[in-house]
């Protein structure tokens, strides 16, 4: 919009120039003083609309004085003289990692923290915000458009630091990981709020320990798992040998009732029965009866 205006100017000069002086040239001043106006006007003109992307705001600025009130998504129309700049109110995410291709910043930019028992622990993290609408005014006056370096990339990396030495390594390699996770985000929110960001979310990617207090670690699991093991075997054959138990003790039960319910008619009147069927087969038998005794029964096969 400047460069429309101050080429029409430039067209007006040249024209009012070539009108004082006779020379042949003057015969273009009218001409030039036309296209200068109308340069001016479709420069005014032009820059009294000013369309807002989807997910953006616009921040309008005279002169150094920046407006509270915010151009949200669309077109508006607008003091030519205003300057307005743009911020993205989108989710956005800075990750620090310790892998070259996958950080915001080139090579190795994962945070490295002092844990309490004195060793270094490295962690990669992302960080997913975003800019609260109606702060994008003061953002503009106090930080400026370049917030991701001045707020979001300091104030994460110093509130790490600041909390990783409540914990020691071990811990945040594993049982209190989650603890340190939710401990983070709660300090790193405060200070975006104050700032007028919107922390969405805090993602720890990976924590690096010493190799020597991996292989510590490792041996440990691979102990407790063994452990574990042991207990769940242990359980097995104690459950199954409390079902033979029970087997055992059904079967003794059952035979001292069957014992306590037989007597001489009993086994005399099954006796009969048996010897009944025994009769009733088709093949050959012989039978011998003893005196006081059962009889015995010899097939011809």
């Amino acid at each position: 919009m400047i460069t429309i205006l101050i080429l029409g100017f430039i067209l007006l000069v040249v024209s009012y120039t070539l009108k004082q002086n006779a020379s042949p040239a003057s015969k273009y001043a009218q001409t030039l003083k036309i296209a200068g106006v109308l340069v001016i006007v479709l420069g005014l003109f032009s820059s009294m609309f000013k369309q807002i992307d989807a997910g953006r705001v616009g921040v309008q600025s005279l002169y150094g004085n920046v407006e509270n009130d915010i151009l949200s998504s669309g077109l508006h129309v607008i003091n030519p003289l205003l300057d307005v700049t743009e911020f993205d109110i989108q989710t956005q995410n800075y990750t620090m990692s310790a892998i070259h291709s996958e950080g915001a910043q080139e090579g190795d930019d994962a945070i490295r923290v002092l844990s309490n028992d004195g060793l270094e622990v490295v962690i990669d993290l992302t960080v997913l915000y975003r800019i609260s609408p109606e702060s994008a005014p003061k953002i503009f006056k106090q930080i400026g458009v370049n917030y991701t370096d001045k707020i979001v990339r300091p104030v994460t990396r110093t509130r790490i630091r600041d909390n990783a030495v409540y914990y020691d390594a071990v811990a945040l390699y594993s049982t209190k990981r989650n603890e340190f996770q939710q401990r983070i985000y709660s300090s790193i929110e405060k200070d975006f709020k104050s700032r007028g960001l919107i922390l969405e979310q805090l993602l720890i990617r990976n924590i690096n320990l010493p190799a020597s207090v991996k292989t510590t670690i490792e041996s440990k699991i691979n102990a407790e798992q063994e452990a574990q093991k042991m207990q769940f075997v242990l359980q097995k054959e104690k459950q199954e040998a409390e079902r033979k138990r029970v087997e055992a003790q059904g079967i003794a039960d059952y035979q001292r009732i069957i014992s306590a319910g037989l007597s001489d008619k009993q086994l005399q009147y099954e006796q009969i029965k048996a010897q009944k069927e025994l009769a009733a087969s088709p093949n050959t038998k012989i039978i011998f009866m003893g005196k006081g005794s059962a009889p015995v029964i010899l097939s011809d096969k």
